[in-house]
């Protein structure tokens, strides 16, 4: 049955002493069809990083300190600032003695150098996913290579790997058009490896690019590219091109997002908008909307999705049908520091 509501009528009817006001006709809410995208949302790597913050306040009392958001998600950030989280730029922000996390995306060397050289108590947060990347960059350097980085230029998670090497070790691509153009100083010596946010796509055009110039060029062992991208981008290939528009939550900071929206454009659905919360919404620009596909980036929480469509239940009458293109069971260990 088809959600009502009632408009008060422009007119009273008086009769005796009463003042009547009848209701006028029900009027019924346009029909909307929701495809929600699974998986969305948080990955293994930013539920670890979330509760290390929590687990960290449990242990050491507030406030515990966090170099850079933890994850890339406001809603996330000031939930833990609520709890006792203070967000820092640097470590030179951190006071003596005190406890510091480092954020997801991973960190240069010099960090924890430095973190230790101050005496601090810190925990590394880092996406075990992101950190095999740093192995990797540290092991072609080892056996001989230059490694070329495919990735986005003052991504934290970029910074941090180029960090793990010696400046001018690592070579950044984030193109094909710098693919065809790079001239590494050792060419017969290369190997590459990947941001792990990045589109599925457009990094396999840019490998192919450093493959055809570059024969000898070393592959990562196993794909940079995290599996909570992958499935995320395959689940929006699945849903776009059903979609007369759509919508994923998350943080204009976020690479993963973003790329989710990039990856409906290009799958059939140009109508596709990047949100932080329901409240952005500008619901009239979807009068008209038969078909409406959600997701979520790797840092926003189900929460968040949750608002939006009860945020469409106040416009639409909603119905709900989930399209799953593979199942996640992943999950990562806390630092040992906090499981004693």
């Amino acid at each position: 049955m088809p959600d009502l509501h009632y408009m008060k009528p422009s007119v009273s009817i008086k009769s005796g002493n009463l003042l009547f006001k009848p209701e006028c006709a029900a009027m019924t809410k346009p029909e909307l069809n929701i495809l929600l995208a699974a998986p969305r949302g948080f990955c293994a790597g930013v539920d670890r990083a979330v509760q290390i913050v929590e687990r960290a306040i449990e242990k050491h009392g507030a406030p515990v300190y966090v170099r850079h958001e933890i994850v890339h998600n406001r809603f996330v950030v000031e939930s833990l600032e609520d709890k006792g989280a203070v967000f820092v730029d640097e470590l030179d922000e951190v006071p003596a003695d005190a406890v510091v996390i480092f954020s997801a995306h991973g960190v240069p060397k010099s960090v924890p150098v430095e973190a230790t050289r101050r005496e601090l108590i810190y925990l590394d947060a880092t996406c075990p996913l992101v950190s095999k990347v740093h192995r990797e960059a540290e092991r072609h350097h080892a056996e001989g290579r230059d490694v070329i980085l495919i990735g986005h230029a003052g991504h934290p998670e970029v910074i941090g790997t180029m960090g793990q090497l010696d400046q001018g070790a690592i070579l950044l691509v984030e193109n094909i058009d710098q693919a065809e153009n790079i001239i590494p100083p050792r060419p017969e010596a290369l190997a590459y490896t990947t941001q792990t946010t990045l589109s599925v796509d457009e990094t396999a055009d840019i490998v192919a690019v450093l493959a055809r110039r570059f024969p000898q060029i070393a592959a990562p062992r196993k794909e940079d590219i995290c599996y909570a991208t992958t499935n995320r981008q395959q689940a929006m290939k699945d849903i776009a091109g059903l979609c007369d528009a759509l919508l994923v939550i998350g943080a204009p900071n976020s690479s993963n997002s973003l790329r989710l929206v990039e990856v409906a454009r290009q799958n059939g659905c140009d109508n596709a908008s990047l949100v932080q919360r329901a409240r952005d919404i500008d619901w009239r620009a979807y009068q008209g909307v038969n078909t409406l596909g959600i997701s979520a980036g790797a840092s926003a929480p189900e929460i968040l999705v949750t608002e939006v469509i009860e945020a469409a239940r106040l416009h639409f009458n909603v119905s709900i049908k989930e399209v799953e293109a593979e199942p996640e069971n992943v999950s990562f260990k806390l630092p040992q520091q906090l499981l004693a």
